[in-house]
């Protein structure tokens, strides 16, 4: 798969984090803001370090061959807990028990990226690959462990965010019942890429050649995980705002009609005062409703 197919989604997802900062800059204290902006930054830090390129730079600048696969284990590791931690603070609850439990699954996967670390420095990997790494080393002393245990790290958080999400969404209603299923086929289409990926390096323990379903089609599943993932997130906090928008332009258009009726019928004065181009569409219905009803 070309550079592109990691790049460009990693891109897409810093501008939404560029998209974020000003809020993170106000509310900087509040826990969810804050695990949002980790989860887009971990999110496009995996697409980016994945591709090959920046494998090759990785490895080339350390000396280390296959040092950047286990830069991408533990930034999808990482990943997989910011996604866990800012579930449990977007449904809330009392804040004791929220801390509790965001605090297990970042130690869990603290222990996680840590042995991740510790099987890599055992084992040997000295051919570099940068796209097959899971396969090619599935059967090899420490580093075919380390595999599994970041597949695995991986899968469990597909599945506890699964079902959070889906405990949740049969509770709820609205734009937070539509973001929370699409998070469920997001984290379910990631299920799909580590259970593709298992499946070809237990089929490399069984001797046989499955690599297809880890290089070709696992990739293509995460980046529409991630779209979709992505979507979920904002969709609650974006999608009441896209709507007032849209009933404000049509209200706006509306009243052109009777605006220019009142305006031609004084044509030396205006009908009310201007306005800055930049001025939302909330702030240009007000005025034209207010200058309707007034003349």
């Amino acid at each position: 798969m070309g550079a592109s197919t990691y790049y460009i989604p990693a891109l897409a997802l810093w501008a939404g984090l560029a998209s974020k900062l000003p809020d993170l800059v106000r509310s900087w204290r509040d826990p969810l803001v804050r695990w949002v902006c980790w989860v887009i930054f971990l999110g496009g830090a995996g697409f980016a370090f994945a591709a090959p390129p920046t494998v090759a730079a990785v490895n080339r600048t350390s000396g280390i061959p296959n040092l950047a696969a286990l830069l991408v284990y533990a930034v999808v590791s990482a990943y997989s807990a910011s996604c866990l931690v800012l579930i449990l603070h977007w449904r809330g609850g009392p804040a004791g028990h929220v801390r509790r439990l965001a605090r297990r699954w970042q130690i869990g996967y603290a222990v996680v990226i840590a042995l991740l670390i510790l099987l890599f420095v055992l084992g040997d990997a000295p051919v570099e690959r940068r796209t097959d790494l899971d396969t090619h080393y599935a059967t090899s002393p420490w580093i075919g462990q380390m595999i599994v245990l970041y597949l695995l790290g991986h899968m469990t958080a597909a599945i506890a965010t699964t079902v959070l999400c889906w405990r949740w969404a049969i509770q709820v209603h609205g734009w937070l019942r539509a973001g929370l299923w699409l998070l469920v086929a997001g984290w379910l289409l990631n299920l799909s890429f580590s259970t593709l990926k298992l499946t070809a390096v237990m089929a490399r323990w069984a001797g046989r050649d499955w690599d297809v379903l880890s290089t070709v089609l696992a990739p293509g599943l995460v980046g529409l995980a991630a779209t979709v993932a992505t979507v979920g997130y904002t969709l609650p906090l974006y999608g009441p705002r896209l709507v007032a928008l849209w009933r404000a332009v049509v209200s706006w258009r509306r009243l052109g009609p009777l605006w220019r009726e009142l305006d031609g019928a004084s044509p030396g004065a205006p009908l009310a005062a201007p306005i800055p181009w930049c001025s939302s569409w909330a702030v240009r219905l007000t005025r034209r409703e207010a200058a309707s009803r007034t003349a």
